[in-house]
């Protein structure tokens, strides 16, 4: 039985990371200079989106759609990059990807910022995906990314 709970589906897939891209991330260095460093490390894209988005989201009434923009790319990149990174694991488009498992938090963090941007520029089918793909990947990401 697989952590899930479901005896015939796959077991989840655990990504390994990139230890030295979060380590420099987790020391302070600028994650634009980690995503070039790193461009496969989906933590250094989820940084970006999710700041782009903070930029994007003023208190005014109107998001600044150049950041959303912004937030839109670097997310769409990261959730890529990491599509590449699940395939490599084992993963076959569907089943588990648990959010407890640290080294997932980065594709999943790209998936939630792809899903808030493009709610923001009203992509409403891409919001919906995106979070379908939470929910299948592991329910407990829309609720730790501020989604439900």
């Amino acid at each position: 039985m697989t952590s899930f709970g479901d005896l015939l589906g796959p077991p989840p897939t655990l990504l390994t990371g990139d230890d030295d891209a979060e380590s420099d991330l987790l020391n302070g260095t600028d994650p634009a200079a980690v995503a070039a460093e790193h461009p496969s490390a989906s933590i250094a894209w989820a940084y970006l989106a999710e700041a782009a988005l903070a930029d994007a989201e003023p208190e005014a009434a109107q998001p600044d759609v150049s950041r959303v923009m912004a937030a839109y790319a670097y997310a769409r990149t990261g959730y890529h990059r990491g599509l590449d990174q699940l395939r490599r694991h084992g993963w076959k488009g569907f089943g588990p990807v648990p959010w407890s498992h640290e080294q997932n938090q980065g594709f999943l963090r790209c998936v939630g910022a792809l899903a808030r941007s493009a709610q923001l520029i009203g992509e409403e089918d891409e919001y919906l995906r995106c979070l379908d793909l939470l929910n299948d990947s592991d329910p407990r990401a829309i609720t730790e990314l501020g989604l439900d």
